[in-house]
């Protein structure tokens, strides 16, 4: 009955509400070249497809974060649905960090640039590092925050092991870095499903941890507290 529903109710609302939505967003860049309004679309958008999906999500630590601040948010990833969740409840604006290949789809492509999203090229080491400069560099001139997804892709059990790359943006952008733990997602819309199934989500958001002071160097020994709290918050 859930797969019913959800091919005949909440895919087709989902289809709807990103076509209707998303045009909207990239009406507004014209207008607003901050991203801010886009941001705030794609708020709205997130708590649609979760409304339409059945799916509560719960979130803790909110208090954790400064709505003006700037930080460099660390979470893992084993959904789609961990995209909607995440805006929808995360109380500041931020930006993503996205796989090159998505601007090359029309219509996501051009929301994603024109919304201030910043692309990675993991297939080339250089432009990758170039990618995560540039963010640091946003993050320190603009003070926005930006979301990166460490394990490079969703997993389908566990936590991955953590790529660098957060770790080196909130060193250089010199910024606090959030560790993030999204719990019960995964078995909702697992990896390769097309099943949306309804249920309870966690956000859980845990205490800032400060990088002033550090170096490039103390990059391993961050990525491995980012790793061991992201984990703890999970649940696992």
């Amino acid at each position: 009955m859930s797969l019913l529903r959800s091919l005949l109710f909440s895919a087709p609302l989902i289809l709807l509400a990103t076509s209707f939505l998303g045009t909207l967003s990239i009406i507004a860049s014209f207008f607003d070249g901050s991203g801010n309004t886009q941001h705030r679309l794609a708020r709205l958008w997130s708590r649609i497809l979760l409304g339409v999906s059945f799916i509560r999500v719960r979130a803790e630590g909110q208090e954790n974060l400064d709505p003006q601040g700037a930080y460099v948010l660390v979470a893992n990833h084993g959904s789609y649905m961990d995209i909607p969740a995440l805006i929808a409840m995360l109380p500041l604006q931020f930006r993503f960090f996205a796989k090159k290949s998505l601007y090359q789809i029309p219509f996501l492509g051009t929301h994603l640039k024109r919304a201030g999203h910043i692309p990675v090229d993991r297939s080339n080491v250089r432009a990758s590092l170039k990618s995560m400069t540039e963010g640091a560099r946003i993050i320190a001139q603009r003070r926005i925050s930006v979301l990166l997804f460490p394990e490079g892709g969703r997993s389908q059990e566990g936590l991955h092991e953590f790529k660098e790359g957060a770790a080196y943006i909130a060193i250089k952008a010199g910024v606090p870095v959030v560790p993030i733990g999204i719990a019960g997602m995964r078995r909702l819309l697992p990896m390769g499903s097309i099943h949306l199934r309804s249920g309870r989500v966690t956000v859980k958001i845990g205490h800032p941890i400060p990088t002033e002071g550090m170096k490039l160097a103390d990059r391993a020994a961050l990525n491995q507290r980012l790793y061991d709290e992201v984990r703890r918050l999970m649940g696992e």
